[in-house]
């Protein structure tokens, strides 16, 4: 005999007045990131505010630009979002990592084929794994450069997406050795006549001594890449 409904009083019912908020907040964040899977994405989203981690939450909505013949899922968004997680570690653990790939609402199988771009054990250094989720977006070493520099970037959108050229010369140079159609020789004569650009962009007047952060790469700078 199934039990009579308990009925309480308005006395009786306690809300957090904290619950309000929290729930205005994480609607806010779903409708933003349009998670794959809501209910995958609310485990990590509420998971991470408990432990007070960054949020799997997108800066902004983005617009679908894959079909479905070439959707990988990875966007320049969710990227972004790892990179927050991540990026104040120098080397993250793939079992973490994974998670919070996992989190995303990522299929598994596209993070084990990133892995295979440079093997590695158990854990991964940050910058690399960055690295190779951009080249992931884009075919080509110029638009996976182009996604590092609008990831890494203070600078507010739509401003040139700066960042310090010792960054950026360190991914050029890793993505670089792992396409065998680029030779170490032409890494650098880019590299060296990239810098020489930006010298001469920056200072059409030579002058003795580099002004402050002279040395950051802005995309207009960057001429086609091979």
């Amino acid at each position: 005999m199934p039990l009579p409904d308990t009925m309480f009083c308005a006395q009786q019912i306690h809300i957090p007045p904290e619950l309000p908020d929290i729930l205005k907040q994480f609607t806010k964040a779903a409708i933003r990131t349009q998670p794959a899977d809501v209910l995958q994405w609310s485990a990590g989203y509420f998971s991470a505010l408990s432990r007070g981690d960054p949020l799997p939450v997108k800066d902004r909505m983005e617009m679908p630009t894959a079909t479905q013949k070439t959707d990988t899922g990875l966007t320049q968004g969710l990227l972004k979002i790892l990179h927050k997680q991540c990026h104040h570690k120098q080397y993250v653990e793939l079992t973490d990592l994974e998670q919070k790939w996992k989190n995303l609402c990522l299929p598994k199988e596209k993070f084990k084929a990133l892995l295979q771009l440079d093997p590695c054990e158990n854990r991964i250094k940050w910058i690399n794994f960055l690295a190779l989720g951009c080249s992931m977006l884009g075919g080509s070493l110029n638009t996976a450069l182009k996604h590092l520099c609008e990831i890494l970037t203070d600078d507010p959108e739509g401003g040139p997406a700066r960042i310090p050229f010792k960054t950026f010369s360190y991914v050029y140079r890793y993505l670089a050795k792992l396409d065998s159609d680029v030779s170490s020789s032409e890494t650098e004569s880019y590299l060296a006549s990239l810098k020489e650009n930006m010298w001469s962009h920056l200072i059409p007047n030579p002058c003795p001594q580099p002004p402050k952060n002279w040395d950051t790469v802005q995309q207009p700078l960057l001429p086609p890449l091979s």
